[in-house]
């Protein structure tokens, strides 16, 4: 526990005297870079038996050391005893206060990696578990916020941690695709990488309780009830049935919290135009930042531009006792190799050393500097074999049920992730995947290598890896038109408008951009969703719930895989 303390305060000290003397002082939120709310959050109101049993009954079935009976219990007594919880949540809400038994966590400590050494402090990651009933209470407070800031438009549209419908995917195919767009037009682009050291657990309550006041418009018992959230919190080490004493936690996100993730988000939130101010294109996904910029290669200047950011993010998050690593910050060119070495030398930003890579892992997906995602293909096929060879050998001692769910556990799932980003990849590109899936579906069902796959694909009611691209593609392009995607993505979207009155102005066609396909913006989701969106039939675009679309797409690929 002492360990995981220091390293926190260590942090914070050394993000404190980086403080520049011009800059802003620590305890002042950086008001005037963001949108304030003009309608005031005031209250909390109260919720009704139902609301509450609904969220009991939903939230996971898990346990922490402090509950006082196991979580499946209290849902099958909530008849019983409901009404007592509910007045707990009620009473808290109204009155601006929590009780000090919901701000007690428990820290089990989780080695890193299992082939790391257990005597190394180091090497462990602090996992914290907090009383059930305290992130019920979490969740009500959490869908009055949210409401609030969609209200009022707060959110940072270039955020996609910790919000309905956003996700590391969307994230990455926004980046993506500008990084595409712009090497289509033969210009050159840089990717900055920042990455920050225990950055949940180095935010400083007083800056947030006044950027929570005057920024996103909590007040009253609202901002009372955030105010007694934060102080008087405890956690303790729990290791071998062995606790700790109560170690005070005076500063941080609640780690394993409801509410933790989006008080980190409001935190972070005048960071977005701090980068604005300088005409840097940015995205983020919770404390993971990252910066590009496209450019001709004799446009160095704008360079200039980059440096001066990266030293005012320096100094807003100094300020905010938030601490840039240096050392784990990475950069990437992108673009036409030609143009590429021209830029190579020129990455010298603010006293970091920024020495090009050949590949950064980015929200889970390797980046090579041809945005072949060879490098991320290569890594995805190694990882999903090593899990497939474990299966393969206790798959006689499975149902094919469960082996079924292992196989989509531990290897479709690493297929799946991020796989729109390669929409658009030439076909031996995609081989190594696809041999992934015909292995998988071999240890299933235990034929002969030699024999066809492809009947036993169908059997299994498997889309072949190129076919799942596309499905993700086409899922993401009907939720964008649907306003179930990121805004970011609505704008690379334009519905079909034909200048005089034609049949195919129904259709629900889209318009598909010129590109050079020749380079890189063949694979961009500007071009690859429209594309594949008018290719569909109408009975499938047509349809009227993401349930409905999924059916039918499904359907249509199945039928064009298998030649049906």
């Amino acid at each position: 526990m002492s360990f995981f303390t220091d390293k926190v305060l260590a942090i914070r000290e050394k993000a404190n005297q980086a403080i520049p003397t011009t800059g802003p002082s620590p305890d002042v939120p950086t008001v005037g870079t963001c949108r304030v709310s003009n309608e005031p959050l005031s209250s909390f109101s109260p919720i009704y038996f139902s609301e509450a049993s609904s969220l009991i009954q939903k939230s996971k079935t898990t346990t922490c050391l402090l509950d006082p009976i196991p979580t499946h219990l209290l849902k099958d007594v909530l008849p019983l005893i409901g009404s007592s919880i509910l007045d707990q949540i009620n009473g808290s809400l109204v009155s601006g206060y929590v009780p000090r038994s919901y701000k007690v966590a428990v820290i089990k400590p989780l080695l890193k990696k299992p082939s790391l050494d257990p005597d190394v402090l180091a090497n462990y990651r602090p996992i914290s578990y907090l009383p059930f009933i305290s992130k019920v209470l979490e969740k009500v407070v959490v869908t009055q916020l949210l409401e609030h800031l969609q209200r009022n438009s707060l959110f940072e549209m270039f955020q996609s941690g910790f919000r309905a419908h956003h996700s590391t995917e969307t994230a990455l195919l926004k980046v993506t695709n500008d990084l595409l767009i712009a090497s289509d037009h033969g210009l050159v682009s840089m990717l900055v990488l920042l990455d920050l050291s225990a950055a949940f657990d180095t935010v400083d309550h007083s800056i947030l309780l006044q950027r929570l006041e005057h920024v996103i418009g909590i007040k009253g018992t609202a901002l009372d009830w955030f105010r007694s959230y934060l102080s008087d919190r405890y956690q303790f080490a729990h290791v071998h049935g062995v606790p700790s004493s109560y170690s005070r936690v005076s500063h941080g996100v609640p780690q394993g919290s409801v509410l933790g993730p989006i008080l980190f988000t409001l935190y972070m939130l005048p960071l977005g135009n701090i980068i604005r101010q300088h005409g840097i294109n940015f995205h983020c996904y919770a404390d993971d930042t990252q910066l590009y910029l496209s450019m001709k290669p004799e446009e160095t200047e704008k360079l200039v531009k980059l440096q001066t950011c990266l030293k005012d993010i320096k100094s807003w998050m100094s300020s905010n006792f938030l601490l840039l690593n240096p050392g784990k910050t990475e950069v990437m060119v992108f673009g036409p190799e030609p143009l590429r070495d021209r830029l190579d030398h020129m990455i010298t930003l603010d006293g970091i050393s920024l020495t090009s890579s050949l590949s950064v892992r980015n929200l889970g997906v390797t980046f090579d500097q041809n945005l072949s995602f060879n490098s991320h293909i290569k890594l995805v096929s190694r990882s999903a074999f090593f899990h497939l060879r474990n299966i393969s050998k206790i798959r006689k001692l499975l149902m094919q049920p469960d082996a079924e769910k292992l196989v989509h556990a531990f290897v479709t799932s690493r297929l799946d992730y991020c796989n729109s980003l390669l929409s658009g990849c030439p076909n031996n590109s995609l081989r190594s995947l696809q041999l992934i899936q015909n292995a998988a579906a071999r240890v299933l069902t235990g034929i002969d290598k030699r024999d066809h796959i492809s009947p036993v694909m169908a059997s299994l009611h498997w889309l072949p890896v190129k076919f799942r691209i596309t499905f993700k593609t086409l899922l993401l392009t009907y939720k964008v038109l649907r306003g179930l995607a990121p805004s970011y993505l609505e704008e690379l979207v334009i519905p079909y408008q034909p200048n005089r009155p034609l049949r195919s102005q129904n259709a629900g066609l889209l318009v598909v951009p010129r590109v050079s396909r020749s380079r890189m913006g063949g694979r961009a989701f500007s071009y690859q969703a429209p594309l594949l969106w008018n290719q569909l039939p109408v009975q499938v675009r047509e349809a009227d719930s993401i349930a409905t679309f999924k059916i039918r797409l499904k359907t249509y690929l199945f039928e064009k895989a298998y030649c049906y």
